[in-house]
């Protein structure tokens, strides 16, 4: 296993990636009755509605001319999807995603629009990990894992620390967990800005539905475990479904984060509602940091400011139209 990733690597990949990928804003929440402000992190404003292309574009912008001229592949539920074809496409690359026949139709069909060779497999991730991998040894595909990947965790760091230029006193960030790259990342960037500039950082968590808490149970035991497709499968939040953490995020996650708190089902859907009315738009993957907030503020350390990662906001059709009537 190599070594958890630097400042130098992230301020690299800040450099890297500016241009393609935005500065998403922070966006008030008015909300009664809690005992903190809450502001959104709206990454659903990247080019392809999530923080995916962070991680990506720095992964894949690194690779030689030779490699490129080979292709890329991944596997992924549907953001890191979008992310990797967006990426490849602007670098010059042919990106092939090997997706689950469970994928939302919107991320699917966003994934071909932008140009890239899909192939589809069975529901469970390490079915589609499988799969990447012979089609990479079959073809000579560069891999571009969608989290357990410094570059990837480097890339995913950008969002940590543009929260703390953006509002240096928080005192809480909130952010989904499922493989671990966005949890590892943001908690890393975090950390290590506050350690060097010498001030006291601000406590980083992540947030998981309950039906898919293979996170919680490895940070809590200290052991990484695996949780079969057949439970994590049962959420709505069709991005953190995958069964485990990755090797290297768990190891970031151990170092850096203080804390994971679990989710409802019913509370993902309420959180959304929210995020709508207040002009936003959140998947249910998206949507489990604010849940947390409104429905588990007695769990999480007491602050005066939280910062909640609305991590992507590709919503399916039917859902947003069910969660608005």
């Amino acid at each position: 296993m190599s070594s958890l990733v630097t400042l130098a690597e992230i301020r690299a990949a800040q450099s890297r990636i500016a241009g393609v990928a935005v500065k998403t804003p922070l966006v008030r929440l008015e909300m009664n009755g809690l005992p903190f402000e809450v502001w959104v992190k709206d990454e659903a404003a990247q080019p392809i509605g999530s923080f995916k292309l962070r991680g990506a574009y720095n992964k894949i912008a690194q690779l030689t001319a030779e490699q490129l001229g080979r292709g890329v592949i991944t596997y992924s539920s549907g953001n890191h999807a979008q992310g990797v074809a967006y990426a490849a496409r602007a670098l010059g690359a042919k990106a092939v995603i090997v997706m689950p026949e469970n994928a939302p139709l919107v991320k699917r069909e966003a994934t071909a629009a932008l140009g890239a060779e899909i192939v589809t497999v069975g529901a469970a991730s390490t079915e589609r990990k499988l799969k990447a991998e012979e089609l990479e040894g079959e073809f000579g595909y560069s891999m571009v894992p969608p989290y357990d990947d410094e570059a990837v965790i480097a890339g995913q760091a950008t969002c940590g620390v543009e929260i703390l230029e953006q509002m240096p006193d928080v005192g809480l960030v909130l952010s989904p967990v499922s493989g671990g790259g966005l949890l590892s990342g943001v908690a890393s960037g975090v950390k290590l800005v506050c350690e060097a500039e010498g001030r006291v950082a601000p406590q980083v968590w992540g947030c998981e539905p309950e039906v898919a808490a293979d996170a919680k149970e490895s940070f809590d035991t200290k052991r990484l475990v695996e949780w079969p497709a057949a439970k994590t499968t049962r959420t709505l939040a069709d991005g953190l479904r995958t069964q485990s953490l990755g090797e290297r995020n768990f190891a970031h996650i151990l170092r850096f984060v203080d804390g994971i708190v679990t989710v409802t089902e019913d509370e993902i859907r309420a959180a959304m509602k929210v995020i709508l009315k207040a002009g936003m738009v959140a998947e249910p993957s998206g949507a489990v940091t604010l849940a947390a907030a409104m429905f588990h503020a007695e769990e999480l350390p007491k602050v005066e400011k939280v910062v909640v990662i609305l991590s992507g906001g590709n919503l399916e059709p039917g859902l947003r139209a069910e969660l608005e009537g």
